[in-house]
């Protein structure tokens, strides 16, 4: 298995998944500049989308999107980092994940382009705050976002959250947020996978 990466993307978030779960795989770094991978090729070869996180199984076969990469390495370890397919524990948890992926980690976008001007600047960072008010009030209910155990939606809430604080997004009106991200950044997998990306020493 294979995970192209690049660090603090979203992409540490299946790298995060991996680490919890004890699941060997390769990671290869792509400079998302250049589109290149480490041996100079066109990284567009593996991912015409251009973005990261792609997963390579063993049989060749790619895939994209980071939801769909989270519970791909959830199902390797069944019981580990999300509940049993078809059930109502799994369909909550795939809500948390279109949620993230939708409402916060789609709602950094404009944060990352401040030349769009500060009236869509603060227009995206007032809904987001607007997001982040729901996912409070579920952290003030549970240790986790899907309930009392680490699972792949806060492998991915965790890392769209971490840009926080690249961006100077200040999400200190949430104590349950704030106490949540803390808890998370102990926990030893991610602690791994945030040093193998060299986001921490």
């Amino acid at each position: 298995m294979k995970l192209y990466y690049a660090p603090g993307a979203c992409s540490l978030a299946p790298h995060i998944a991996l680490a919890e779960a004890g699941i060997a795989a390769d990671t290869i770094r792509v400079d998302l500049k250049t589109h290149t991978l480490p041996d100079g090729t066109d990284y567009h070869a593996v991912n015409p989308k251009g973005y990261v996180p792609v997963l390579e199984l063993d049989d060749g076969s790619r895939f994209t999107e980071v939801a769909v990469l989270l519970q791909i390495i959830a199902d390797r370890k069944p019981g580990v980092l999300a509940p049993e397919v078809a059930t109502i524990e799994r369909y909550r948890l795939n809500e948390w994940l279109n949620f993230i992926a939708t409402e916060i980690h789609k709602g950094y976008g404009t944060l990352w382009h401040p030349e769009v001007g500060d009236a869509a600047v603060a227009a995206a960072t007032k809904n987001l705050k607007k997001r982040y008010g729901i996912v409070e009030i579920q952290l003030g209910k549970t240790q986790y976002l899907a309930g009392n155990a680490f699972t792949i939606a806060d492998a991915y809430l965790f890392t769209v959250t971490n840009w926080s604080h690249y961006l100077k997004l200040d999400l200190s009106e949430f104590p349950h947020l704030q106490a949540y991200m803390k808890r998370v950044a102990e926990r030893p997998g991610v602690i791994a996978a945030m040093k193998a990306e060299r986001l921490i020493k």
